[in-house]
């Protein structure tokens, strides 16, 4: 996962550095199927996904029906560099979306990132300018329910890795997630939020 300079020091490892427990791979399953149900309805898309993890398992799954792709995280497998009309750009968030263009994205995927950033207000800022007309943002948080869970499923069971848990900066509801939103500019009729996996996560649909 990436993260603005300062959230977090420099050894962070990026989401599938560590072996992926049962709960990770379900979680991910369940992620990936909503990302395939709100993305735009239409083939030869360009994709930002921040955050996309060692392996950029969301990009690579989307890759048929991507024109490009493009994914940012600390480090990148070389076997995810080598798909296809993907690039990335490693290193922190802040730094690594600097050079990116107004209005280059179909749709940008924020999955289990915006948790972990001290101040996620700039970059939401920045997907604001990043996506086209008739662009979507797709953002998936874990709830206060959640909290709960994955605690217990890190620090007391080993189900999930204890440094994600760790580095959490912030848990939401649609309380503490719409203002976030709409100071970034998205106006409020264009954002829709569901609760998903059982309550433990939310799940936002932002269009511009």
């Amino acid at each position: 996962m990436s993260f603005s300079p300062g959230d977090v020091p420099a050894t962070r490892e990026p989401f599938g550095s560590e072996h992926l427990t049962v709960v990770d791979k379900f979680g991910v399953w369940l992620s990936q199927r909503a990302i395939r149900k709100y993305l735009p309805q239409r083939e030869a898309l360009d994709v930002l996904e921040l955050g996309c993890g060692l392996n950029a398992s969301n990009l690579v799954a989307l890759q048929p029906r991507l024109r490009s792709g493009y994914g940012i995280d600390f480090k990148i497998s070389e076997r995810a560099k080598r798909t296809e009309r993907l690039r990335f750009g490693e290193g922190p968030l802040e730094a690594a979306t600097v050079e990116l263009a107004p209005q280059s994205f179909d749709a940008i995927l924020f999955i289990s990132v915006l948790e972990h950033l001290a101040d996620p207000l700039p970059t939401l800022l920045g997907c604001r300018r990043w996506l086209r007309p008739d662009g979507v943002l797709l953002v998936n948080v874990p709830t206060w329910r959640g909290k709960t869970f994955l605690e217990f499923s890190a620090f007391r069971l080993g189900l999930s890795p204890k440094a994600e848990m760790d580095d959490h900066k912030m848990y939401y509801d649609k309380r503490d997630l719409w203002p976030l939103l709409v100071k970034a500019g998205f106006p409020p009729s264009a954002i829709h939020m569901h609760y998903h996996k059982f309550g433990l996560n939310l799940f936002a649909v932002v269009r511009t």
